[in-house]
């Protein structure tokens, strides 16, 4: 709900110092990492390192005329803010995708869905696209409160700079001038593929390029795009036409989508989008069932296409650290090919129940979630085949019990984190130390549960010297009536003439 300093660095650092938004201080258990606490700056200290980092290279935002500029600025951001908090949390990805479809389904005249369903979908709805409104409120007060700083520091009036709310500054001084090589270069690639000439790769890295033409959806048999470190904001369509890329490099862009026919490219191997603007990822990415390498790192998802995991069983690198995703989408546990998952710096509440399905997990990064990340599933001991695992920074209370099952675990971070389970004294002496204090603490568990096992098949009652004398009387009772019933019988059958030789 807050502006997270990672993104929005300027405004959470103002909307921190608003004497009226200020919030009470937390327990020491409610850790918030986007609110924290007053204490003395110190750049070793996680909480405060970025605003440290961000004043020494901003020292003009301590001065009192510039933060009050600032604060006016800001001034929607703060009724928004504090709207939000009476509207509550975002709601889950999943659950706004379910609320969807039945309020469509409802306005496509299904009436078999009743009316106060229908009605709490379309609550649900209203407050995700509200959040979405001010998530750009937030970007837009992030560039609102960098101009006025830039006008402070040029000696400009910042009052008439924070009423006016700035202008958008033009392409940068001299960039036209370096558009005329780049052209040339795009019209080369396009005019080759036009003869017929093969095109298997193209790289226009760090060239300036402000737009990808269509016509390049049209260069048959190309395999590699590398169009990173551009200016590029818009992904023309026509890419969905490339049939046989199987790599596809977009990083460092200016992107704030990706086009919906990014789905068609069924031999897609690798796709880099990080450092962009991302907010969202189409669900037809979840199409491209060749992925291997999916890198989304560095922008500002909040979520995942709900479906992901189903189609994308071929995957084995996922990268999507600094983002700001809330939970991942339990379909994230069918993607069984996995080999590492990189899920560091975001707001994560959690892990899917199932998370242990990913049985070809090796590497794990689950650091620096912070106030959000607070226990794991019990699932989580069926990734036998896990080697490094980083859960630095969060508000991790207990490792689950079966942690114990780790058995090829060797690199571990546990730093930052309010562990009693195991003890800190465990902890510090390194892995092998963890694993055998959780080993056994799990073994423990399976004897415990083994004998409540069979102290439930056997009642207790059964095991004393006086039931066992009453069984023993019970069944020498019964034999000796039978026998005594056989020496008195009058009629014997032919069997037992034996019998009777005997006695």
């Amino acid at each position: 709900m807050d502006p997270a300093p990672q993104t929005h660095p300027i405004l959470s650092y103002v909307l921190s110092r608003i004497p009226t938004l200020s919030k009470p201080k937390p327990a020491a258990s409610e850790f918030d990492i986007e609110q924290p606490p007053a204490r003395t700056p110190s750049p070793r200290t996680p909480s405060t390192a970025g605003e440290f980092e961000l004043v020494e290279r901003m020292p003009g935002l301590r001065h009192p005329s510039v933060l009050r500029a600032m604060t006016r600025a800001v001034a929607d951001v703060s009724a928004a803010r504090s709207a939000l908090q009476v509207l509550g949390p975002r709601p889950d990805h999943e659950l706004v995708d379910s609320s969807r479809a039945i309020v469509a389904a409802a306005e496509a005249g299904d009436s078999r869905i009743p009316e106060g369903d229908v009605e709490a979908c379309r609550a649900v709805v209203r407050l995700e696209e509200t959040h979405d409104a001010y998530e750009a409120l937030l970007q837009e007060a992030e560039a609102r409160l960098e101009r006025v700083y830039r006008s402070a520091m040029e000696g400009a009036d910042v009052d008439d700079e924070a009423a006016e709310g700035g202008k958008d500054d033009g392409p940068a001084a001299g960039a036209d001038g370096g558009d005329a090589p780049v052209q040339e270069e795009v019209v080369a690639v396009l005019k080759q593929a036009e003869e017929g000439k093969p095109v298997e790769s193209v790289r226009l890295v760090d060239r300036q390029l402000r737009q990808l033409p269509e016509a390049f959806g049209r260069i048959q048999g190309l395999r590699v795009l590398d169009v990173s470190r551009n200016q590029l904001e818009v992904i023309p369509d026509a890419i969905g036409g490339l049939d046989h890329l199987e790599e596809l490099r977009l990083a460092a862009n200016s992107l704030i989508s990706l086009p919906d026919t990014i789905g068609l490219l069924s031999n897609l191997k690798v796709l880099n989008v990080s450092s962009n603007r991302l907010r969202a990822l189409p669900d037809s990415i979840s199409k491209c069932r060749s992925l291997v390498e999916l890198d989304v790192s560095y922008n500002g998802l909040i979520y995942l296409p709900t479906n992901i995991g189903y189609e994308m069983v071929n995957l084995q690198k996922l990268w999507v650290h600094m983002n700001k995703l809330r939970s991942l989408p339990s379909s994230v546990c069918e993607m069984t090919s996995l080999y590492l998952l990189d899920a560091h710096f975001n707001e994560l509440c959690g892990l899917p129940s199932a998370f242990g399905k990913l049985s070809s997990l090796e590497i794990l990064n689950l650091g620096s979630n912070f106030s959000d990340l607070k226990e794991l599933p019990a699932s989580f001991g069926d990734l036998l085949n896990l080697c490094e695992l980083d859960l630095s920074n969060n508000q991790i209370h207990a490792l689950p019990d079966t942690f114990g099952r780790l058995d090829k675990l060797e690199k571990l971070n546990l730093e930052q984190n309010p562990l009693v389970m195991p003890p800190m004294d465990i902890v510090n002496k390194g892995v092998d130390t963890v694993k055998e204090y959780m080993s056994k603490r799990w073994l423990d568990i399976l004897l415990e549960e083994e004998q409540r096992c069979i102290a439930a098949e056997i009642p207790q009652a059964s095991s004393t010297p006086k039931a066992w004398l009453a069984r023993s009387v019970s069944w020498v009772t019964d034999v000796s009536g039978s026998l005594v019933g056989y020496l008195s019988g009058n009629e014997k059958s032919e069997k037992d003439a034996y019998l009777d030789q005997q006695f």
